[in-house]
């Protein structure tokens, strides 16, 4: 892909999650921009555990903000959200977090776990209940990830029904009014327009690449807590 294609489709990714969700500056970056330091967990799936997001997130605050912000990670490769309400105490809640992010619906999708959509979001309410417990103030920042769509019913990684688990995090997100950084429809355009390049960035449909994640998901990550780019609107 063409560098000016290259940055048309990031542009378009960060403009469209800029227009589903206000410009406000998110807890996390208001708290740095104060000169306060804030440790931040990311708890998921190995979207997370093994995602390049979660470095380059801690280099871009580092950059801005030296010294003051800490990133966890706390990702789990291959687990769903009822191993996140079992860890939640040892991984998240004794970090003693200030923002804390959360995906795992990609995986609460996997037809092997044998959840549903009303146990996932079960799982979900109860890992956001326990952090706000233990810290009433704690930002929660929900994420949507990748399509996943590649398997069929016959592979381990088949999942099904993945728009319902986004939809719950959506909804979710909108009850509570948390932040919700929605990746999905920004791969599903991608996957649409560039196949080519959506197979480059994301070879299994799950996983994206390190350059994948530098070149999408951290933009837009930035872009949503109030860093980085302005894309056109």
């Amino acid at each position: 892909m063409s560098k000016n294609l290259n940055a048309a489709i990031t542009g378009l990714c960060i403009s469209a999650t800029a227009l589903c969700y206000a410009d406000n500056k998110s807890q996390l970056v208001s708290n740095l921009e104060a000169g306060k330091k804030q440790t931040v967990v990311a708890y998921g799936t190995s979207l997370t555990a093994a995602g390049a997001w979660v470095n380059q997130l801690q280099d871009s605050l580092n950059q801005k903000f030296p010294g003051l912000a800490t990133v966890v990670n706390s990702g789990g490769s291959g687990q769903w959200s009822k191993w996140g309400v079992t860890n939640l105490k040892p991984l998240v809640i004794d970090k003693k977090p200030d923002t804390v992010f959360i995906e795992f619906c990609i995986n609460d999708s996997v037809a092997r776990f044998k959840g549903s959509v009303e146990i996932a979001q079960t799982n979900l309410e109860t890992i956001v209940n326990g952090i706000l417990k233990s810290n009433p103030k704690c930002e929660i920042i929900l994420m949507t990830m990748t399509p996943g769509d590649k398997y069929t019913k016959e592979h381990r990684s088949y999942r099904k029904d993945i728009e319902d688990y986004y939809e719950m995090y959506r909804k979710v997100a909108k009850k509570r009014g948390f932040l919700l950084i929605d990746h999905y429809p920004n791969w599903k355009k991608i996957q649409k327009k560039d196949p080519k390049t959506f197979n480059k960035y994301v070879p299994d449909s799950i996983h994206p690449t390190a350059e994948g994640c530098k070149v999408i998901v951290t933009p837009v990550i930035l872009k949503s807590i109030g860093l980085g780019k302005k894309g056109k609107e």
